[in-house]
C-alpha cells in the first residue's frame, strides 16, 4: 500500500517562491531530505516514488494551476490505487498566523480553490491536510494578489520553521497514525 503527499501550488518560476506555493516548498523540502527529483510526468502531474520509513510515497507537484488541482491529482492517485484517506494536501491557509501549521483528518474546502478542485474531483473530503498559516494581508492588498506575493523578509524565517515542521510531520505519518501526528504538530 502506497500513501500520497500532495502540494499545491501553482507551476512556473513566476510564482516559485510565493505564499500560494507553500505546499511546493514542503514537496521540495522532502525531497531534498530524501535525495530525489520530481522525475516523472503524468496527468499534469509532476511526481515521484520514494521510501519514507520504509514505506512507499508518492511525493506530487500538480502542474494545473492551484484552482484546477483536482483535475491532474484524481486520476493520478487512482493510476497508483491510493485511497483519498492515504492522501495528504498540504497548502497555504490565509485564516491561520503565518507560520503556524495545523492538520485534520478532513474538512471542507474552506475558501480555499485548489481545496475545492480537490473535492470537487474526488468526490469526498475524506482526505488529510496540512494547511500552512500565510496570514491575512495587514493593508488593502486584495487577497487575490496577497496570495501570489513572496514571503517579506520578516516572514521568511517563520516560513522556513513551518516547510520545516511540515515536512516532519509528513515523515512522522509513515510511522505512525495520524492522529499521533495531529496530537505533536497541532500543539506548536
Amino acid at each position: 500500500m502506497m500513501k500520497c503527499i500532495v502540494g499545491l501550488g501553482n507551476p512556473g518560476k513566476k510564482y516559485e517562491d510565493t505564499r500560494h506555493n507553500i505546499g511546493f516548498m514542503v514537496i521540495d523540502e522532502l525531497l531534498r531530505r530524501l535525495n530525489e527529483t520530481l522525475s516523472k510526468n503524468k496527468f499534469n502531474c509532476h511526481f515521484t516514488i520514494a521510501t519514507i520509513a520504509g514505506e512507499k510515497a508518492l511525493l506530487v507537484k500538480p502542474q494545473t494551476f492551484m484552482n484546477l488541482s483536482g483535475e491532474g491529482v484524481k486520476p493520478l492517485i487512482d493510476y497508483f490505487e491510493i485511497a483519498p484517506e492515504d492522501t495528504l494536501v498540504v497548502y497555504d491557509d490565509l485564516d491561520l498566523p503565518t507560520g503556524k501549521i495545523r492538520l485534520r483528518l478532513k474538512g471542507g474546502a474552506g475558501g480555499h480553490n485548489g481545496i475545492k478542485s480537490l473535492i470537487e474531483h474526488l468526490g469526498t473530503k475524506e482526505f488529510k491536510r496540512l494547511r500552512i498559516g500565510i496570514g491575512r494581508p495587514v493593508d488593502r492588498t486584495p487577497v487575490v494578489d496577497y496570495v501570489l506575493q513572496p514571503f517579506s523578509k520578516a516572514e521568511k524565517e517563520e516560513i522556513d520553521r513551518a516547510v520545516q515542521l511540515a515536512a516532519d510531520a509528513c515523515e512522522m505519518w509513515f510511522a505512525h497514525d495520524f492522529n499521533d501526528v495531529m496530537n505533536k504538530f497541532n500543539q506548536s
